[in-house]
């Protein structure tokens, strides 16, 4: 009889447990951890057949997913919540702390017992990860400190979608209709909240052009997935098209004329063209180094001619990448990531992509509150003061002058003197572009070369493009 009571009241507490909502058992860290890292080592195939991902793919698909939960779309300028920074700052350490463990041999003296000098092998961090990985830590650290700034504003606010006494001002002239629109003071923000912000801006535009830097050279060191080349027709005249094959060939190339004969009125256009374009690079180059003109990808046209179409195709993708860096991965980046193996470059890609992402939706949320402020003050002068699209923004990035605010440049230690004579020295190192002014009558600002150095060394390097935040 006791027995039977004791389980009657057990049952019944089973039954009141799996009922109540507020009776929960929270998760440890270690339990977290396990899944995390078992989802990895299975490569995301949970039936443990063996049909997963490779751990440089899941690896990269981790960090992705685990900024999308914890940062979402930002519509609003504000704070994150203390919970999700300690969830952000918690699992991503977990992710790169694989990055410990990638290692390199290098040459270390020693002195026996003996008293003898002797070199051995020993291992270290490897290069590109021991100084990039720290960067990108402080740059995320960059970012989170702006948004933890704005814990006590009180100056601007949102308008909310349902509320009909600010359907006027709640009707965004641009094509960002989803996004909330902010509100602030009848005469405008303060001076103090006005500077902070312009501070807050020019520091987050040298954050995104930092880890932009970062993910266009991490893509180009990845290796072209052979599925990738042979997709490729065998001449750069049917992947461009003619008229396109025509003005790159010509005995005068004109960068600047080139896009101004160009369709750029989309999206889609601006990615076909980039498509076509890295299409072309990649087979002019296979060109070059096809051992015999009897294989498939010989060429008739002497390598001289070959290695200058390619250098001016390189210089069209480099301005490509300056003026639309808000337009979505081209076929050769998508291809690349899928079947990258490297697991440190997967994390360097992924972890720089995604703060690159969130410093590019930061920048448009300060511009928002910047527009309200200035419409504010002056309603009359819309036109001057919209919200800049993404396109324009590209253009004020590349020409903005932040004055005496300190950016990243001050926080490392540069000047613009510097980084200006930093790239001409690389240039004049690489062979590649060597005589490129003279072939192309032409001078990009900064060209992107497969040197392995630290990447906050170039921060007027291209960014990758980033749709696929």
């Amino acid at each position: 009889m006791i027995l039977e009571t004791n389980n009657n009241s057990m049952a019944g507490f089973k039954s009141r447990l799996a009922n109540d909502s507020t009776v929960t058992c929270p998760r440890s860290d270690m339990e977290l951890m396990k899944e995390k890292f078992s989802k990895l080592l299975l490569g995301e195939d949970m039936s443990g057949g063996g049909k997963g991902v490779s751990s440089a793919l899941a690896l990269s698909n981790a960090i992705t997913n685990l900024a999308a939960s914890v940062f979402g779309e930002m519509k609003r300028l504000e704070p994150m919540p203390a919970e999700r920074k300690a969830k952000w700052r918690k699992e991503i350490g977990w992710l790169l702390s694989v990055t410990d463990h990638i290692v390199e041999f290098v040459p270390c003296r020693q002195v026996s017992k003996a008293g003898t000098n002797m070199e051995v092998m020993v291992t270290k961090q490897r290069s590109d990860l021991q100084m990039n990985i720290p960067a990108l830590r402080k740059l995320d650290a960059m970012l989170i400190d702006c948004l933890d700034g704005l814990n006590d504003q009180s100056e601007f606010s949102y308008v909310s979608k349902d509320d009909e006494s600010q359907e006027e001002t709640n009707s965004r002239k641009d094509d960002k209709w989803w996004i909330p629109t902010p509100k602030v003071p009848p005469n405008g923000l303060s001076d103090p909240m006005r500077k902070w912000l312009q501070f807050q801006k020019d520091s987050v535009i040298q954050v995104h052009k930092a880890s932009m830097a970062i993910n266009a050279q991490v893509l180009s060191e990845m290796e072209i997935p052979e599925s990738y080349i042979e997709s490729l027709p065998k001449n750069g005249r049917a992947s461009l098209g003619d008229s396109i094959y025509k003005s790159i060939t010509d005995e005068y190339f004109d960068p600047d004329y080139f896009f101004t004969t160009m369709d750029m009125s989309s999206e889609h256009k601006i990615l076909d063209l980039k498509d076509r374009i890295e299409a072309s690079v990649v087979i002019w180059k296979r060109k070059m180094n096809a051992k015999d003109g009897k294989s498939s990808w010989g060429s008739t046209i002497s390598f001289e001619k070959r290695e200058m179409f390619e250098e001016r195709a390189e210089v069209i993708l480099l301005i490509l990448k300056q003026r639309f860096p808000g337009i979505p991965q081209s076929k050769l980046d998508i291809s690349k990531i899928q079947y990258n193996k490297d697991v440190g470059q997967a994390i360097l890609e992924s972890y720089s992509r995604i703060i690159e992402s969130r410093a590019f939706t930061i920048m448009s949320r300060i511009e928002d509150v910047l527009q309200a402020d200035a419409m504010a003050q002056n309603p009359s002068n819309g036109e001057v003061k919209r919200p800049l699209s993404d396109k324009e923004e590209v253009g004020k990035l590349n020409s903005a002058e932040n004055g005496a605010s300190l950016t990243l440049l001050d926080f490392i230690g540069w000047t613009p003197d510097q980084e200006d004579n930093n790239t001409k020295k690389y240039l004049k190192e690489d062979p590649t572009y060597k005589d490129i002014n003279a072939k192309i009558k032409c001078n990009p600002s900064s060209i992107v070369t497969n040197k392995r150095f630290s990447y906050l060394e170039n921060l007027g390097m291209c960014r990758s493009p980033t749709a696929r935040h």
